[in-house]
């Protein structure tokens, strides 16, 4: 199994607690939630139920299922009600050894019959709290598991013991699916397809890039070839106004105003679909580094690289692809992927950055790390900076500068990162780093290496 350590390191202690514990799990579909789930309940005492979009008797039925089999090894009749069947766990687990009740897609089961959350409450507070028992409610629909289960007015409000959002892979973890691809292979991969471990499953390392786009993308009734609609049909009504939104912002439309202009709606209207986006986690609002998340200059970005992909090229090509071939459609891609990596580098930068400080290996620990943009007094302008980390107290901070180009990278870039630094406090302290797919000119090695800066390339980002 690829990654996932800590999350089953996680489940384990909980399971090893010697009291009742009750763990929320929750994730974007495909993250790899059931995956993890069953790999933990291996070798243990487990009842592991998976609801069904279906109605409530359906599901009461599947339930009653599974559960007499499990303890007397026999289906014998449906329980009447939600209540008779949870009463049968009850009588069934006291006194006994440590049970795991897990209740996968609880949305599908809590869905039509809202009352099995009061149910639940119910049974928690007058046996199971008392009982040798490991309750897992696990679900996709982020926000129903955050509100409707965790959430203030939630009849299981107070109840959870423990909660975990399953993530995305990092690239590390995530390029662990492409073994026989160069360093440069595994992370454009992982830029095209980001962390969704069923994604990173549907290219083969044993096939180009080129071809697994070809083959894995493009091809009509390939996995990946509709995905994303897919999905927000499955999770969203109105999709029209949705795939607009994801289209301007693939596009580089990141401010609301610009969203709303390029897609001819009112900007209250976008803020509302944006606010359901970020709950399923597609977007992600961003503020410059150091500002508060009030800050006027918020910008929102795709949290996935297969959606800014998809949106790039497939969703406003589809037709045009049709007629050019799956082949050539390929080959038109990977000559426009240099400039889409951008982006996508900048991000793997950053989650090398947060492993390093993890270990201790930055200058310092930072507090924040992230893009920051901004007024530069030092040029009378705009400026930015790829990356930057700064300490809690903000007066130390790392300078950061990624390049994805095919060429070393020049003086001119060094210049612009040490500009940049003017738009901060003197009296900070500094550092400079540079992460380059190409390289360095012979001058900034030796200019690195006279003022300190750290000269980082593709095969670090590894080691």
């Amino acid at each position: 199994m690829v990654g996932r350590q800590e999350e089953l390191e996680r489940l384990e202690s909980l399971y090893q607690s010697s009291k009742f514990e009750f763990l929320v799990m929750y994730g974007r579909r495909r993250v790899g939630k059931t995956t993890i789930l069953q790999e933990f309940a291996k070798r243990k005492n487990v009842i592991f139920y998976s609801a069904q979009e279906k109605n409530d008797s359906l599901n009461l039925y599947d339930f009653s299922k599974m559960i007499q089999k499990y303890f007397v090894g026999q289906y014998i009749a449906p329980f009447g009600t939600w209540e008779d069947a949870f009463s049968y766990i009850t009588k069934n687990t006291k006194d006994s050894e440590r049970v795991v009740l897990i209740i996968d897609e609880f949305p599908f089961m809590a869905g039509p019959n809202p009352s099995i959350k009061s149910m639940l409450q119910h049974e928690i507070d007058h046996h199971w709290k008392d009982q040798n028992l490991f309750l897992i409610l696990c679900g996709s629909s982020v926000s129903f598991m955050v509100n409707d289960i965790m959430g203030y007015e939630s009849p299981l409000y107070g109840r959870t013991t423990s909660s975990m959002e399953v993530m995305p892979f990092d690239y590390i973890d995530g390029t662990e699916f492409f073994p026989d691809y160069t360093n440069e292979e595994k992370l454009m991969a992982y830029g095209i397809l980001g962390g969704i471990p069923r994604y990173l499953q549907a290219f083969s390392s044993g096939n180009s890039i080129n071809s697994n786009i070809e083959r894995a993308i493009l091809s009509n009734g390939a996995f990946l070839n509709d995905e994303p609609m897919m999905l927000l049909k499955m999770e969203l009504r109105e999709p029209n106004i949705y795939n607009s939104i994801l289209e301007a912002i693939a596009r580089g439309y990141n401010r609301l105003v610009e969203i709303a202009d390029c897609i001819h709606e009112e900007k209250s209207k976008c803020s509302k679909y944006i606010l359901t986006l970020m709950a399923i986690r597609l977007v992600e609002k961003r503020v410059p580094c150091g500002e508060k998340e009030s800050s006027r200059k918020s910008i929102y970005v795709l949290a996935d690289n297969f959606y800014r992909f998809w949106y790039r090229y497939l969703f406003t090509n589809k037709s045009y692809y049709d007629l050019l071939g799956v082949k050539d459609a390929s080959q038109e891609i990977m000559e426009d992927i240099p400039n889409y990596m951008g982006v996508a580098f900048e991000e793997i930068c950053r989650q090398y950055l947060i492993r390093q400080a993890k270990e201790k290996r930055l200058p310092f620990i930072p507090a924040e790390i992230g893009k920051w943009w901004g007024n530069n007094p030092a040029i009378r302008a705009q400026d930015d900076v790829d990356l930057l980390a700064l300490n809690k107290k903000k007066t130390e901070g790392l300078f950061c500068e990624c390049k994805y180009t095919g060429r070393p990278m020049p003086m001119e870039e060094y210049d612009d990162l040490v500009m940049a630094t003017k738009a901060f406090p003197e009296e900070m302290k500094k550092h400079l780093m540079f992460i380059s797919r190409s390289g360095y000119t012979l001058p900034v090695q030796r200019r690195a290496r006279e003022e300190g800066a750290i000269l980082l390339t593709i095969d670090d980002l590894f080691s």
